[in-house]
């Protein structure tokens, strides 16, 4: 068994979709509203998590994208939110975001998004929405994106009152007391915030965003590999990479050691991931015995067929040009003793021009009359065809007209049959020379085994020699500094300065078949000299090679077979293996690749992408980004800020760093946690407590935190009334401990 064959296949994966919801967003019963109860929506850029606050859970979560579809059948134009975009593969291609980036762009769509939400919420009231609405917001939003959605909120649904958080502090919130401090590191589908929180009031003035997200990470995974396998068959789609970056993607621990290794066959064998997409496989239908046999009997006897009628053809041909060449012969010989002016007109009135064309056409007969001799040399199976040539011998005097065509033709077929034995005659010579030396090297093989190894070993250590010249000529004629490039450009500048040369006896050949009297390439032999080194070097080259690699091969075979110390290892073969080539791990994985197999032509391997794109919210120069990594940010918060310094932490900053706290839908990538762990281990002072939490649910924990709020007594202190609103306008801002500042 080879060592391809004792290798286990890798499974492969399917290239999906993510798992759509197929069923329609289901309406909460009118029955069991109330407009005293707080709605909570956390309107994010990748879903809307909408519901009562005095519900333990978000009783909608949908895909924050709307799709305008016109149906022309009934000449009526629909519109799709939420997860009833994925009730057809056309509306979905369709759907677009509100959101350009982290900024709220479609104002139209946001409203059709919050009315679609709060009809689903079962509001029934006669004036609007009359609840108390909890949103959330991003870090430093801009005025108008909060002006606008007071405008929504306030004029267009006629809300009460109105509280803006951040959703990366209502999730803290939810997962610790109101009073305790710690750093937020949030990380969601447009960017990364690192907050820090002093007794549970978030220090907006520290904190830092990282232009960075879990959609930016799905489309870094696509472009690489888009780079990576620039034909593959199939265009993935971009829903399809979030599967992919959030399915197989991971943080590494210590990413700079892991990197080193990653394509290493060990390591290959548990971290490269196969991904394959869906293909239609043509499946021939199997043929029996019987129906084999016949086609093969009716292709022989097709092939026999078209044989016989190509050689009757050939004959015909060569007949009827060996007419002509004796006729023009022997016109020629009545024309010696004529004049000039008799003989151009004989030949003007025969076809020619003057008398060189009538030269030229007859040499050209010749030519081929002579070729036709040895065109079927290699046709064995007519060497014992029973063709009598009885009219050969006799005078054409002694024939008729049908006797003398049929003369010519026996002496043209005779001339074909005595080539074809001559032409066996030399290949049972060559056979017969071919086996005696091998009998010859057998027995030498038999007698001096060593002697005979030696030998062998020295014709293979001189070919790979040759091989390894030829190679390297072969590279450096692709370089146009290289001493073999510069000798062919020498070449060329030698032939245009001859040929552009005047006066000489070359330029005062007579004019080419294309009327250029100053063409004359090819008159003497050095000529064509020069142009098969010029346009014949590399392909006799790359014959060459072909030719030496195949005796290689063949001296290989012969030592593997009889010399106990060569081994597969030493073969020529062994020194290319796949396993020796980074590219291969990189782009194939641990197997051999099979480039005919239609299941490895729609298959990508996913190895260093798999922590090389969650790796920028560490290294964001890897994004392309100018900004600092979480683990930078952090290391300045905790020991430049709040009084701290390298020597000694502060107490605020001790107590920050005893509550590290991880939400958001990005952090779900595994290993996230224990690299935010190691990296603070490594810049914090030896015995600093340190503590790293993950939030119970970072998707939704934001939501959570809003209901915390409707239910504190501290609500009353975080919301805006519409009499505020229509008192103070739309920039009025209430600050409160989970929200945004006036002024940063």
């Amino acid at each position: 068994m080879s060592r391809e064959q004792s290798l286990a296949p890798l499974t492969a994966n399917p290239l999906r979709e993510p798992d759509l919801s197929l069923e329609p967003e289901p309406f909460d019963d009118p029955a069991n509203y109330n407009p005293e109860t707080p709605i909570a929506i956390d309107f994010g850029s990748s879903q809307v998590r909408a519901g009562f606050g005095d519900q333990k859970n978000p009783s909608h979560i949908f895909d924050n994208r709307i799709a305008r579809w016109r149906d022309r059948r009934r000449n009526k134009n629909l519109t799709f939110i939420g997860n009833d975009t994925n009730l057809d593969l056309s509306v979905r291609l369709q759907a677009k975001s509100p959101y350009d980036g982290a900024i709220v762009s479609n104002w139209d769509y946001t409203e059709e998004i919050l009315e679609y939400t709060f009809h689903h919420l079962g509001v029934n009231g006669e004036d609007g929405v009359p609840n108390p609405i909890l949103m959330t917001e991003n870090l430093a939003t801009l005025q108008s994106q909060r002006q606008n959605f007071y405008q929504l909120l306030f004029e267009c649904f006629g809300s009460s009152q109105v509280t803006f958080g951040l959703d990366s502090l209502f999730s803290f919130y939810a997962n610790n007391d109101p009073s305790a401090s710690g750093l937020v590191i949030s990380s969601g589908n447009e960017d990364t915030h690192v907050i820090p929180v002093v007794e549970g009031k978030g220090v907006l003035s520290e904190a830092k965003r990282i232009n960075w997200g879990g959609r930016q990470a799905a489309d870094y995974l696509s472009n690489m590999l888009a780079m990576k396998y620039p034909y593959f068959p199939i265009k993935p789609t971009t829903s399809q990479f979030e599967v992919l970056y959030r399915d197989y993607c991971y943080v590494s621990e210590d990413y700079q050691a892991d990197i080193q290794t990653i394509l290493t066959m060990e390591e290959l064998e548990t971290k490269n991931i196969v991904v394959e997409a869906p293909f239609s496989e043509l499946v021939q239908p199997e043929k029996s015995e019987e129906e084999i046999r016949l086609q093969a009997e009716k292709r022989r006897e097709t092939g026999k067929r078209l044989q016989e009628q190509a050689r009757q053809r050939r004959v015909e041909k060569l007949a009827q040009k060996e007419e002509e060449y004796e006729y023009y012969t022997q016109l020629q010989e009545q024309m010696k003793d004529q004049p000039k002016k008799a003989v151009l007109s004989s030949l003007q009135s025969a076809g020619f021009d003057d008398e060189q064309d009538f030269r030229k056409y007859v040499s050209g007969l010749e030519k081929t009359l002579k070729k036709a001799q040895v065109i079927d040399n290699g046709n064995e199976d007519n060497e014992n065809e029973t063709d009598k040539f009885d009219l050969v011998e006799i005078p054409d005097e002694q024939l008729n007209e049908d006797q003398i065509r049929e003369k010519r033709k026996q002496r043209l077929m005779k001339a074909n049959l005595d080539a074809r034995i001559k032409a066996k005659e030399e290949r049972i010579r060559k056979e017969m020379e071919e086996e005696e030396a091998r009998l010859k090297d057998e027995s030498w093989r038999k007698d001096d085994l060593s002697g005979w190894v030696k030998n062998k070993r020295s014709k293979l250590n001189a070919l790979l020699k040759s091989r390894k010249d030829k190679l390297k000529i072969k590279s450096d004629m692709k370089d146009r500094k290289s001493h073999a490039a510069q000798k062919r450009m020498k070449n060329i500048a030698t032939l245009a300065e001859e040929n552009s040369r005047g006066g000489t006896k070359r330029s005062r050949q007579p004019a080419t078949v294309d009327n250029d009297p100053n063409d004359t390439f090819g008159a003497n032999d050095e000529d064509w000299l020069v142009y098969n080194d010029i346009t014949s070097s590399a392909e006799a080259l790359d014959q060459s090679i072909e030719e030496e690699y195949n005796v290689i091969i063949e001296l290989e075979r012969l030592l593997l077979e009889y010399d106990p110390n060569f081994t597969e290892e030493d073969t020529l073969d062994a020194q290319y293996d796949w396993r020796n080539s980074t590219l291969h791990l990189f782009l194939r994985g641990p197997r051999p690749h099979n480039s005919e197999n239609i299941n490895e032509q729609h298959q990508m391997h996913l190895n260093v992408e798999r922590m090389r794109v969650p790796e920028v919210i560490f290294q964001p120069s890897m994004g392309g980004l100018d900004q600092a990594g979480i683990t930078e940010i952090g290391e300045t918060i905790l020991l430049n800020k709040f009084g701290s310094s390298r020597r000694s932490l502060s107490e605020v900053s001790r107590r920050l760093a005893m509550n590290i706290f991880l939400t958001g839908g990005n952090v779900k990538v595994p290993g996230t946690r224990e690299r935010v762990v190691r990296e603070f281990t490594g810049f914090l002072p030896i015995g600093t407590d340190l503590n790293v939490t993950l939030a119970e649910d970072p998707s939704v924990d934001a939501w959570k935190g809003m209901v915390k709020l409707s239910r504190s007594e501290t609500y009353k202190d975080t919301f805006v009334t519409r009499h505020e609103y229509e008192e103070y306008g739309a920039d009025y801002i209430k600050e409160h401990r989970l929200g945004n500042a006036t002024y940063l």
